[in-house]
């Protein structure tokens, strides 16, 4: 919703993520633009006439961001194509299905439009395979771009091609590597040099994606802010129809009040644009109360660090846990053919991570860099262009560093400073699913590569800048995030345990981290009254489905006042989980993931200001429905990738709705505890089987966290 920039704006003050009406009944496939709404030609014909040049990228002035891009650039190129499985998925023959399936992966990764078409002869070109008979072509619209006296100006002008191109790009090779796991060829067409064997913009009009304005390829709702990318595929899809000219009374309907209002698509005018600066994001974090200190006690002095060894997801991939768990533990997350798609891009960044600072900016930094309050509003306002859904700024606490990474060797405190920014993993796909089935993967494998990406872009361009920088990912990462995310004022500590929470999506994201030496001004954490609505709410631990969340009071662990969960419960189920890919139930059922209507809004303001209806909030969350699987957002097929082919589920697919009955005494749970003293060494890569016994025991004895009158962190 477009807004006059003021200061300390309300809470109910949106910029582009809230909307009036919900989309509840929208397919997924349909994304965010109400094409279904345009008049078209009958399918197959002729919408290209004359065939158009290809769209060129605008050219980025230098010093500006593209600039760091080719490590990206040649990664994709390289996963244009690749090895086919040697089976095809058993999936549906209706070609409309197939399509509304790529369509709606296409959306989930952010595409702005997505559409399908029989490639036609004129689009056609040199070195395109002869089975390659059907094109997915993806649009990405452009990034927001700050204003010319925003500090992120001189860092993106002339960027908003470049960065569309790499998205286009990303989301190309994951489709493409989705078709190839399901035993069908395909390969990847996008406008870096020497990269397509069609022409893009004949297959956007050709699919009708886009249109002929004045001699120049217009989406109907972006206009040309926008690039192409394609998957040329011998996968059967449907032959979508062109676009045909528009009467004045079907550009009404089309684009009238209705859409101006929301109804029937996500995207709308207001969502668009507007007048708030970049570096505020999308969400009015500004309106939530800032503290000196989190809202959980942290006693600093008491923390220890612990090694990357100490991970339960490391545990398991040492041998701690047994076999079944070892062995699944290189798959979980990543045994739908989809999620495994995101598999060599997510390995394919590590190397990009960090690296030596430019040759030209290493004997001195770059002029304007020196001033912590515009270098941060600079690179906030980078990462929202980006891609980032939230950022927040904090130092990078001594303890949040890992005493060893993954192969036992030690690891330095590195940075002063942690850029620590937030990926949504989509509230459509969530709404879907049950929370533990077969997309619950793929949901985190989409956060953790658009992260990878974001970060390593960052991390590089400061370099450039003169300053070290380290991209800090689910893949390779030498810090701790929830510490960071905590005192960088992005949520508050939850009672589903070692996460943080936030106000406006609530547990459903991943996170990403920055490290760097740049000067940066810090961000305050945040007091939202969470502590207070998990103490009233338990929803989380009624349907966790390993029982892993506690219903009791907190403790405190390591230095932190935290609800502490079973941890190693939680990650036996997730790495084991035979009905589905990984687990994310908390999130799917917590009362803060939200669709971000204005409603939802108005509950929020009550939650944080009237402490008297969190408990009736959090009962009436239930009567509402909120965490039931909507089937008309179900766009995924159930498949598990076993021995390089995509087959149907063993032991089929989890469909958990709410359980309303469900009655757990907390008195009875056993949570087994396991303190940093308790930990493998950091540096023994050999298995060390967990004493479970034991810390059920230890966690039975250890006593609710009361802090003592006037007690100091």
């Amino acid at each position: 919703m477009s807004v006059i920039r003021v200061q300390n704006p309300p809470l109910l003050v949106y910029r582009s993520a809230m909307r009036f009406f919900s989309h509840a009944d929208r397919p997924v496939h349909l994304g965010r633009y109400p094409m279904e709404r345009l008049p078209r030609l009958a399918a197959g014909s002729d919408a290209i006439g004359r065939v158009p040049p290809q769209s060129v990228a605008a050219k980025s002035p230098e010093q500006t961001l593209p600039h760091v891009f080719a490590p990206y650039i040649d990664l994709y190129r390289q996963n244009r194509d690749g090895e086919v499985a040697p089976a095809t998925a058993p999936i549906p023959e209706d070609r409309q299905i197939r399509t509304d399936n790529l369509k709606a992966g296409c959306y989930f990764l952010d595409a702005a439009g997505a559409g399908t078409c029989v490639i036609p002869a004129k689009a056609r070109q040199a070195g395109l395979p002869a089975e390659h008979d059907h094109a997915l072509v993806i649009l990405v619209e452009h990034g927001p771009m700050p204003d010319p006296n925003e500090a992120a100006f001189p860092w993106l002008e002339g960027s908003a091609d470049a960065v569309a191109d790499l998205r286009a790009a990303e989301i190309a090779v994951c489709l493409a590597g989705y078709l190839r796991n399901m035993g069908y060829s395909a390969r990847v067409h996008f406008s870096f040099p020497d990269c397509a064997e069609v022409n893009l913009s004949a297959l956007g009009l050709q699919c009708g994606l886009t249109e002929m304005v004045k001699g120049v390829a217009t989406h109907p709702y972006i206009g040309n802010g926008f690039r192409l990318a394609a998957v040329t595929t011998d996968f059967a899809i449907a032959d979508e129809a062109p676009l045909a000219k528009r009467s004045a009374t079907e550009t009404f309907l089309a684009k009238g009040p209705a859409w101006s209002l929301g109804l029937g698509a996500a995207a709308t005018p207001f969502t668009k644009t507007g007048s708030r600066a970049l570096h505020l994001g999308p969400y009015p974090m500004e309106t939530i109360k800032r503290v000196d200190r989190p809202t959980t006690l942290v006693h600093e002095a008491k923390i220890k660090r612990v090694a990357k060894r100490a991970e339960f997801f490391q545990r398991a991939l040492m041998g701690d846990l047994g076999e079944k768990a070892q062995r699944e533990r290189n798959r979980f997350a990543v045994k739908n053919p989809y999620a495994f798609a995101m598999v060599p891009l997510i390995r394919g960044m590590v190397p990009f991570q960090h690296g030596p600072r430019h040759k030209d900016a290493a004997a001195a930094l770059s002029p304007g860099t020196e001033d912590a309050e515009r270098n941060a509003r600079a690179v906030k306002g980078l990462a929202y262009h980006l891609g980032a859904d939230m950022v927040g700024i904090c130092e990078a606490k001594d303890y949040a560093w890992y005493t060893h990474d993954a192969e036992g060797k030690p690891v330095p405190v590195r940075h002063k400073y942690a850029v620590v920014m937030l990926i949504d993993q989509g509230f459509e796909t969530m709404e879907g699913s049950s929370g533990d089935d077969w997309i619950s993967g793929a949901q985190s494998m989409r956060s953790y590569m658009r992260g990878a990406q974001i970060a390593g872009v960052m991390a590089a361009y400061l370099r450039r800048l003169g300053h070290d920088a380290r991209s800090q990912t689910n893949a390779d990462s030498e810090v701790l995030h929830i510490p960071l995310i905590l005192w960088a004022g992005l949520g508050e500590m939850s009672r589903i345990g070692e996460l943080v929470l936030n106000p406006f999506v609530g547990p459903r994201f991943k996170s990403v981290v920055l490290t760097t030496d740049m000067p940066l001004a810090i961000d305050k954490p945040i007091d939202f009254g969470l502590l207070d609505f998990c103490e009233k709410c338990t929803k989380c631990a009624r349907e966790c489905p390993c029982s892993a969340i506690p219903l009791g009071p907190r403790i405190e662990y390591n230095g932190y006042e935290i609800w502490k969960p079973d941890v190693e419960r939680c990650t036996r189920y997730r790495v084991t989980n035979p009905k589905g890919s990984a687990c994310g139930r908390c999130m799917k059922t917590c009362p803060y993931n939200t669709e971000g209507l204005l409603s939802h809004r108005a509950v929020l303001w009550a939650a944080i200001n009237v402490p008297g209806s969190r408990r009736a909030i959090a009962k009436w969350d239930d009567k509402a429905g909120n965490g039931s699987i909507n089937r008309v957002k179900k766009w995924w097929f159930d498949l598990e990738q076993v021995g390089g082919v995509a087959i149907t589920p063993r032991a089929g697919a989890n469909e958990r709705q709410l359980n309303l009955d469900g009655n757990i005494d907390p008195a009875g749970q056993k949570i087994a505890l396991y303190p940093p003293e308790e930990h493998p060494p950091g540096d023994m890569l050999d298995p060390r089987p967990i004493d479970r016994k034991q810390a059920l025991e230890r966690g039975a004895n250890t006593p609710a966290y009361r802090p003592n009158v006037g007690e100091t962190q």
